[in-house]
């Protein structure tokens, strides 16, 4: 069987190229990854490496999550194409057992190819990666890879398994081949999915809305989340591929329905092609709708979570200047008719279910001016009730009503009890708790809300002047605190986005280069037909267009859910705050893939029709 298995990569080892590079590529990231993670533990205690850490634990995850789906799309649709040659080899006496084991053993030889070769490529990136994420100030100059081994053995195993896992289910898919089944089949695909491809694309499916529903019902701010908006994209994407042969023929009806009927033949042809060979358009699509849904969801939950916090900031306030500084007073000095609120951080341990002590973050203010100034979601009591013995609270704090008493610890380590005199709306999570400064011991003023008519700008900032701060109008105090990206996050989605950029072009020219090439004869009679070369490569480049269309609506589809569950979220949370697309990104990785289609197809095709002219001229 190994020797079997070997003569069959050699004589179709285009198949096994864009699996091969896929296997080397997500174990030389995972390497990086994991030689990343262990130089970070070996670095003091005390030294901050959460970012890092989080950046590179995130990049790993996608990889081995693209990675796996990339492997499995492309051993489903070389299996597809081999359904002859598997049926000869069952007329030879082949056992449908020696034939998944045929598959397996295929699989394994590239596992261990590109493992090794994934292994020593990610020795030779880690401490390029290290270099770089100190000169960028993202780790400190101890920051070092070291000689740790057991990450790159992580990561052979990580790839074999892999390469295991995506050929398993083409594995059972080739031993079900019969012996005249293959021989008798005609070149549509008469049934694309199967009944565990049904079963795992739908549970999925349900999975993924009801984790969305069960948490807007119970905890709508994990919804928020950069982990939970980070891995939640892949249930429907991996839910979206395994039925993506389902999916893809409607969406081809709907955007061929008009070129249809507008061209002479050219139209009709693109569409009867692409339907019949639904598993090629679905294998085609589904990396594209991977790369449009992650860079949709990532940057989409980020910018709209942004602008969330932007309209909470601007709608909690009646501020006309907000006031910053380093050295700002207990208070501001203003002129009459205007009101200034002071507001100071702090914090406070809580003490919850009786036993676990909760740091959570306070602000701390004047009672009169917050009630005047602020314009709190509150959903129950009153911000006028504040005072020394009492504390306003947001819904998070379910387990505590207006009345109730809430044992904690001021930020000295004073052991106090303060009564819950309002509930907010939870938000985004920047609300908080507040106190009177007296429960903020230490605490200084971090910027001053000053409520007042226009003509008082002049006084507000010349009281501001003598303590060296800058005074703002709240629109841009707004535009300028919010939103912050942080750094992590953003150089961890360009990585992520990175990563998933290369496995698409992988599964990209890999599926059409080999589905073109298994095309010859279809392009050979379209020429016997009549048809000229250029209005052959012309019908090819648009079904690869028409495909990576369908890939792209399909991810912004995913996108559409996954950012209508956030906006969901947010209503939840009290917050009315529009929903951010990124239609430039989308529409930017679209064009990258659309042009990768359009060239992996050109080019095996003007090679064929090439080849078989000058065939012809020889004859």
């Amino acid at each position: 069987m190994l020797n079997i298995a070997l003569r069959s990569l050699r004589r179709r080892w285009m198949t096994q190229v864009g699996t091969f590079v896929a296997v080397a590529l997500g174990v030389a990231l995972m390497a990086v990854m994991g030689l990343g993670l262990a130089a970070s533990a070996a670095l003091p205690p005390g030294v901050e490496v959460a970012g890092i850490n989080s950046m590179l634990g995130t990049a790993g995850g996608v990889s081995s999550f693209v990675s796996v789906f990339v492997v499995a799309s492309t051993f489903s649709y070389a299996v597809s194409q081999r359904r002859r040659e598997l049926g000869l080899l069952r007329l030879a006496g082949s056992t449908p057992g020696q034939l998944r084991r045929l598959v397996m053993t295929e699989a394994a030889a590239v596992g261990l190819a590109g493992g090794a070769v994934g292994c020593v490529l990610g020795r030779a990136g880690a401490p390029l990666m290290a270099r770089w994420t100190v000169s960028e100030g993202l780790a400190p100059a101890t920051y070092v890879i070291g000689d740790q081994s057991w990450p790159l053995y992580a990561a052979f195993c990580t790839g074999l398994l892999v390469a295991l896992a995506g050929a398993c289910s083409a594995s059972r898919r080739a031993g079900r081949v019969g012996p005249l089944e293959a021989l008798r089949e005609a070149v549509t695909d008469e049934r694309p999915m199967t009944p565990g491809r049904w079963a795992a694309g739908g549970g999925l499916l349900l999975l993924a809305f009801a984790f969305i529903g069960w948490r807007l019902g119970s905890e709508p701010g994990d919804l928020l989340k950069r982990k939970t908006y980070t891995w939640q994209p892949m249930l429907l994407v991996s839910a979206c591929g395994l039925l993506a042969p389902v999916l893809v023929r409607p969406v081809i009806r709907l955007l061929m329905w008009a070129p249809a009927r507008l061209t002479s033949y050219a139209g009709r042809l693109v569409r009867a092609n692409a339907s019949a060979g639904i598993r090629r358009t679905a294998a085609v699509a589904a990396p594209v709708l991977v790369m449009v849904a992650l860079t949709g969801s990532l940057l989409g939950a980020a910018a709209t979570l942004n602008e969330a916090k932007a309209t909470e900031a601007r709608t909690q306030t009646r501020a006309d200047y907000v006031v910053t500084g380093d050295r700002l007073p207990d208070r501001l000095a203003v002129p009459g008719g205007a009101v200034a609120l002071s507001l100071s951080d702090t914090r406070l341990t809580v003490l919850e279910e009786g036993f676990v002590k909760v740091p959570t973050q306070a602000t701390a203010a004047d009672p009169a001016a917050l009630a005047e100034v602020s314009r709190l979601p509150v959903v129950a009591g009153s911000v006028a009730d504040l005072d020394d013995g009492g504390i306003i609270v947001t819904e998070e704090w379910w387990q505590h009503a207006v009345g109730d008493s809430v044992p904690l610890w001021l930020a000295d380590g004073t052991r106090t009890s303060l009564r819950v005199v309002a509930v907010m709306k939870t938000g985004t999570g920047n609300n908080g708790a507040y106190v009177t400064a007296r429960n903020a011991p230490g605490a200084k003023v971090s910027r001053i809300e000053v409520k007042a008519p226009a003509s008082a700008a002049a006084a507000v900032r010349g009281a501001a002047a003598g303590y060296g701060a800058m005074v703002r109008t709240k629109a841009d105090w707004v535009t300028e605190t919010h939103p912050r990206a942080n750094r992590y996050t953003v150089l961890g989605f360009v990585l992520v986005l990175g990563i998933a950029l290369a496995y698409t072009a992988i599964a990209l020219a890999n599926t059409l280069l080999m589905s073109t090439s298994d095309r010859a004869g279809e392009l050979r009679l379209l020429r016997l037909a009549g048809a000229t070369r250029s209005q052959i490569l012309a019908v090819t480049t648009a079904e690869s267009l028409l495909t990576t269309t369908v890939g792209a609506l399909l991810g912004t589809a995913v996108t559409a859910v996954n950012l209508s569950g956030m906006r969901a979220a947010l209503a939840v949370l009290g917050v009315d705050s529009p929903v951010v697309v990124p239609w430039l990104p989308m529409a930017a990785v679209a064009a990258v893939c659309t042009t990768l289609a359009a060239l992996c197809t050109l080019l095996p095709a003007g090679h064929t029709l090439l080849r078989r002219r000058s065939g012809a001229a020889e004859a």
